[in-house]
């Protein structure tokens, strides 16, 4: 309280009223920083002057709004290209300049089973440079969590990192 007086006495001694304003913003500015002692924040790290957060697939997926405009990695493995949610109006990436593609359930150990319900975006004159992904690759997925739409994550990819290629299965004799 004693802030904010001092604040508005120097406002009307200087007869700018903008401060004002800016004193309602500093005395309300505690009640704003609260935040949840239990939330685990992730590590961020950098990547070509763009800061992203290092997340888990299934988290995203759990809480789609939490990283809607953010940059985000996470470590996948690779199914396969697709078409899925292309042209689809109110997440709109064009099929003539993008390709979806899936990439693996990491919860799932015994089948591979596509984690459909994100849908991640990539330029195709840069899937290009990855024609060669097989499915069960390791690859790193740099992008940004574009849209929502229908509660899913919705994720435009600015850098693709082949990190592992897939094993290739043993001959039984």
């Amino acid at each position: 309280m004693k802030n904010r007086f001092l604040i508005i006495a120097l406002s009307a001694v200087i007869g700018f009223t903008g401060l004002n304003f800016i004193a309602e913003k500093i005395t309300a500015a505690p009640a704003a920083v609260q935040t949840k002692t239990s939330e685990i924040k992730p590590e961020t790290k950098s990547n070509n002057s763009a800061s992203y957060i290092t997340v888990c697939p299934l988290e995203v997926v759990a809480n789609p709004d939490t990283y809607l405009g953010k940059n985000i990695k996470m470590k996948a493995t690779f199914d396969k290209f697709a078409t899925l949610g292309l042209d689809y109006k109110p997440a709109f990436r064009s099929s003539q300049d993008y390709i979806s593609f899936l990439i693996k359930r990491d919860d799932v150990t015994d089948h591979t089973i596509p984690l459909s319900e994100m849908k991640i975006f990539i330029k195709r004159t840069e899937a290009e440079k990855f024609i060669d992904l097989e499915s069960g690759d390791i690859v790193d997925i740099y992008g940004k969590v574009f849209s929502t739409a229908l509660s899913d994550p919705w994720i435009e990819v600015n850098k693709l990192v082949v990190v592992q290629k897939k094993t290739p299965a043993k001959k039984k004799v």
